[in-house]
């Protein structure tokens, strides 16, 4: 720990990586299979193009439960604590969440790079619409069937926001992982950008990940506690 507030003291660009276990804390689950009502489905058939062809009312009703579940929840102490960091630094948020629980803080920079839960976008033509609280699937005025504004698989990364993950990964001087799992890429591959251009890496999660061996850092223990620590210790 004393290592990284060394390194804090002497930073200007402070970037966090954060996956689903930052989100745990606010009660938002992980959406794989919790639930009786979808257990039986995958998660390739409930957010994937084909899926969505074959049952798009199917797939419409599964991020319906997701919404439901997700507009219940605020940002914990751990998204806000990320907020803070903004009065000592030039803070750089990517995130792998859909729930929109760091644009509801209001930082200033991020990234969401698989979408956002409570955009929609017309399956055709690609017009972007707001959230959308309608238990039928909506159509645009094209005629296309709506769908949720995020990446589902084997889908590609907007490259706007891939651009800019790199851009602040190489440029932080200190890049956090925060309750992600190292093992979705493009994104784990951001930590070894940061590395090779001199960021000191730091992962706070509950437990090891694939990345682990690779870091400067390794904190266990929960994202708000771990960066409430660290931002009181910074700031002594």
């Amino acid at each position: 720990m004393d290592r990284l507030i060394e390194r804090l003291k002497h930073a200007e660009n402070v970037t966090f990586l954060t996956g689903s276990g930052i989100s745990r804390e606010s009660g938002i689950p992980t959406f794989r299979g919790e639930d009786g009502l979808w257990k039986n489905y995958s998660p390739e058939e409930l957010a994937s193009p084909e899926g969505f062809m074959r049952d798009p009312q199917l797939v419409w009703d599964w991020y319906n439960w997701r919404r439901d579940i997700i507009r219940k929840a605020e940002p914990n102490k751990a998204h806000l604590t990320i907020k803070e960091f903004e009065k000592n630094f030039n803070v750089y948020v990517i995130t792998q969440n859909v729930d929109g629980l760091h644009e509801k803080t209001g930082v200033k920079n991020l990234v969401e790079l698989h979408g956002n839960i409570f955009r929609n976008r017309c399956s055709r033509c690609s017009k972007m619409y707001g959230d959308i609280q309608s238990k039928k699937i909506p159509t645009c005025e094209c005629g296309g069937l709506i769908r949720p504004d995020v990446v589902w698989f084997g889908e590609p990364l907007k490259e706007k926001d891939i651009s800019l993950a790199l851009e602040w990964s190489r440029n932080a001087d200190v890049f956090f992982l925060v309750g992600t799992s190292g093992i979705v890429y493009p994104a784990a591959s951001l930590p070894f950008f940061a590395k090779e251009n001199g960021g000191f890496v730091v992962e706070i999660n509950i437990e090891e990940t694939p990345l682990t061996p690779h870091i400067d850092l390794h904190l266990e223990g929960s994202a708000s506690q771990v960066l409430d620590t660290i931002l009181k210790g910074l700031n002594k």
